[in-house]
């Protein structure tokens, strides 16, 4: 309310200030011609000064602001593979029976272009994601996500993820999985439905996983080839992945 008032007031005191300057004018020089031909001369261009600042210069920032805002938002997303995304792929991709039928689409190169990458992620559209429940610890995976779940509460929490709804769906996925597994005392003596039920819940968060990954690895070689090289090293589908180079 206080901004608006402020506003008002501002506004009103330049328009007294202008007529105060035109009476000024006319006092001075006793030229009332010149005072309405200019007068009109402004008034005039004010609609190509409405267009270049509303339609031109707002545009401008607004995408300066986006680019800015995809930036940080990216930034974020690193920071979830690095400390968790990563890891789950791995451990998913490993207990995924069919993961053969992809494994060499996915083992990125520097060389790629953006058409490979459109390839890849029309393949995914068609894969569907299965695990092998036997081939998870889940002890370990719990107890792996509950060391996390601070790291991605820090990471819901950023205002950025409001212009991402895949990956915000993605994290939905992950808290999902991880709170089902934090209600299950034992993880090792569960009956065969329930354990349907977390498979289903693993291949949600694993298929939300691998589109996020593919759009995050493709960014990275379009804008940070160093980023790029590293987390190509580390690729999670790559059985003899290594960050060191031979």
């Amino acid at each position: 309310m206080l901004g608006k008032k402020w506003t008002i007031l501002v506004a009103a005191g330049l328009i007294m200030l202008s007529i105060i300057l035109y009476t000024l004018h006319f006092l001075i020089f006793q030229d009332p011609y010149h005072i309405w031909f200019y007068m009109l001369s402004d008034f005039a261009f004010i609609p190509i000064e409405v267009l270049v600042v509303t339609l031109i210069l707002d545009q401008l920032l607004e995408l300066r602001d986006r680019t800015m805002k995809l930036e940080k938002l990216n930034m974020v997303i690193g920071t979830f593979f690095s400390r968790v995304g990563t890891r789950l792929l791995a451990c998913f991709s490993d207990s995924d029976p069919h993961i053969q039928d992809v494994r060499k689409s996915l083992l990125l190169s520097e060389r790629w272009s953006d058409e490979e990458f459109a390839q890849v992620r029309s393949v995914l559209t068609r894969y569907i994601c299965e695990i092998n429940l036997e081939r998870i610890d889940l002890p370990a995976l719990k107890a792996f996500l509950v060391e996390k779940e601070d790291i991605m509460i820090h990471i819901l929490e950023n205002p950025t993820l409001l212009e991402h709804e895949q990956f915000t769906e993605l994290l939905r996925t992950v808290f999902h999985l991880s709170e089902e597994l934090k209600h299950r005392k034992d993880l090792t003596r569960l009956p065969e439905n329930d354990r349907k039920h977390l498979a289903g819940d693993i291949c949600r968060a694993y298929g939300h996983l691998i589109k996020q990954w593919l759009e995050y690895m493709q960014y990275l070689k379009k804008n940070y080839p160093y980023l790029f090289s590293l987390a190509m090293r580390r690729n999670p589908f790559d059985q003899a992945a290594s960050a060191i180079i031979p």
